[in-house]
């Protein structure tokens, strides 16, 4: 009888949970994870399109703020499962089960709420994911490692300049990987054993045996001085009492031939809109058009992109610049900008370093610079934005970087002062 590939014989939980308040209004009515992302995706479906492109095909993705669009998004773009097949992407939002009174208390607390649904899965491995990262990884890889190493946890990492993993946990390794302390945010990093000016920072991925995850989740969720977290409690104590091993992302991130390993938390503003913009370079760092590793997602059946109008200064155009399905770009003036499905713009319109969501209107002579747009905005005839950083302020958020966010209610609260 063959024998199952590894991940036929592991699952993947997604915690998608997070406020994500950074992004400010952008998670005003979303959680992060759900955000547009790459003109037609959400954020979510990179490490949902890394599971399933790595063999993984039994999925949870726990929730717990504002998760509509989250769940909408996973029954819309995401209900190719077949149970008959043995596949799942069961959705789990935080709902007080097993007679607990709390919602998710942390992201260990999301598993274990949810420990007799991982049962029913009956696989030997669980992938433990961050659902609001940016990144293309084969998950078999790392899942062959913690096997063949004989890890407790395998606990995926970035290698970073060190100065800049004083935003993360850092793990300090010996020359085999193995784990011999974890820093929360420290303020001097620990070099790795062959670059001092390098550190492995967590990625928020960790692999581990089930029956092993399982005994201690039932062990933190009893401590009452945990606070029933992965990062804060669970990996601290393994390093501590059991075998902990770094995975580094370059040996299982999925890149075009030459190109630097892409990972990318996109949790401010600024941070959003430069990947967007990134996008827009001639070979850009994320390859999105690589069929061998696909971002699967929700596709609304929507016609071709058209461009009209082909005068002076009134020419549908569009320079270094993605521009999706659903779009009309009626003279105006399109460079090196992201407009996601459904954009709608009018004549003698600029768009200039601009990343536009889903369905929104650019009326006539409108002109926006440096600009993030949230969905269903529509932007009044002769607005301009990013030209003046004092006039923006006083009714759009604008970031210390000089990035404008404009949404509906900033809109709907100028029109009312004007």
């Amino acid at each position: 009888m063959p024998t199952k590939r590894i991940t036929q014989r592991s699952m993947a939980f997604v915690l998608a949970g997070g406020r994500g308040s950074r992004l400010k209004e952008l998670t005003d009515r979303r959680v992060k994870p759900a955000v547009p992302f790459g003109g037609k995706a959400r954020i979510i479906d990179f490490a949902l399109s890394n599971a399933v492109n790595s063999g993984i095909r039994k999925i949870a993705v726990a929730t717990q703020y504002k998760a509509h669009s989250l769940i909408r998004h996973t029954q819309r773009g995401w209900n190719f499962f077949r149970a008959e097949r043995n596949e799942f992407l069961d959705v789990l939002p935080a709902s007080q089960r097993g007679g607990n009174e709390s919602w998710y208390k942390g992201t260990a607390d999301a598993v274990t709420q949810n420990i007799d649904i991982v049962d029913s899965y009956n696989v030997d491995y669980v992938v433990i994911l961050a659902g609001d990262h940016i990144y293309k990884m084969d998950y078999e890889i790392m899942l062959r490692q913690h096997v063949d190493t004989g890890a407790d946890v395998t606990v995926g990492c970035l290698t970073v300049p060190r100065m800049e993993a004083t935003a993360f946990g850092v793990m300090d390794t010996d020359n085999a990987g193995r784990i011999t302390s974890f820093l929360e945010k420290p303020a001097d990093p620990p070099g790795t054993p062959e670059d001092p000016d390098k550190a492995l920072a967590s990625m928020g991925i960790y692999v581990f045996n089930w029956a092993f995850l399982r005994d201690l989740l039932i062990k933190d969720a009893e401590d009452p001085d945990s606070s029933n977290d992965f990062g804060n409690d669970l990996i601290p104590s393994i390093v501590k009492n059991g075998k902990a091993m770094a995975h580094r992302f370059d040996e299982s991130c999925v890149r075009s031939d030459g190109a630097p390993a892409y990972w990318k938390d996109v949790g401010t503003v600024d941070a959003f809109w430069e990947a967007h913009v990134d996008l827009t370079n001639f070979t850009p760092e994320l390859d999105l058009w690589d069929q061998s590793w696909p971002i699967w997602t929700y596709n609304e059946s929507v016609p071709p992109a058209k461009f009209i109008h082909d005068e002076r200064d009134r020419r549908g155009m569009a320079i270094s610049s993605m521009v999706s399905g659903g779009c009309i770009i009626s003279g105006t003036e399109v460079r090196n900008s992201v407009l996601f499905t459904n954009v709608h713009t009018n004549s003698y319109a600029v768009l200039d370093h601009a990343v536009v969501l889903p369905n929104v209107v650019v009326h006539r002579s409108a002109r926006l610079r440096q600009v993030v747009v949230d969905s269903g905005v529509v932007i009044p005839a002769g607005l301009v934005v990013g030209e003046d950083p004092a006039e923006d302020a006083k009714w759009f958020r604008v970031t210390e970087r000089g990035i404008t966010l404009i949404t509906q209610a900033m809109l709907d609260k100028r029109a009312a002062a004007l």
